[in-house]
């Protein structure tokens, strides 16, 4: 497979660098692959075309091994393929405008506001099940004690 969807291809939906440094597969099956596609075309490839250009992919599909060396929550969407994290680091939108785009016009799953500050996320999670199982549930990561919390917004 080449394409996930318009504009994420394979490799860039299963990079990583830490799965490249320990060695560990990071290659989906086809149920995740299914997934994938899905958060893609219906997430991804409507908020690229209000961003107007590239948005980077920080990671989207992860195995359950991978997940386990980044120190990942055993529930994370990630590896059924259902989630995605993006950072626009090319300055076409800020992430604060990409999170409120997704959030007042796509269904979604998650949507969680990444630690960053009041006026722009560090990055944005968005994960997307299917039209009548998404929860619209949007949420801020935040450092308390020491510890990462997810506070309902």
């Amino acid at each position: 497979m080449e394409k996930i969807s318009q504009n994420i291809s394979f490799k860039e939906a299963t990079k990583s660098n830490t799965a490249l440094r320990l060695n560990l597969n990071n290659n989906p099956d086809a149920y995740q692959v299914t997934n994938m596609v899905g958060v893609a075309e219906n997430v991804f490839e409507p908020l690229r075309e209000y961003v107007g250009g590239p948005i980077k992919i920080n990671s989207m599909f992860r195995s359950e091994e991978l997940n386990t060396a980044i120190g990942g929550s055993s529930r994370s969407q990630h590896i059924e393929g259902r989630a995605m994290d993006l950072d626009d680091t090319f300055g076409h939108k800020s992430n604060a405008e990409m999170f409120h785009y997704i959030k007042d016009n796509l269904s979604f799953d998650q949507l969680i506001y990444e630690f960053g500050d009041d006026n722009n996320p560090a990055w944005i999670h968005v994960s997307y099940i299917s039209e009548e199982e998404n929860r619209g549930r949007c949420l801020r990561a935040e450092k308390v004690n020491g510890r990462t919390s997810y506070r309902v917004i």
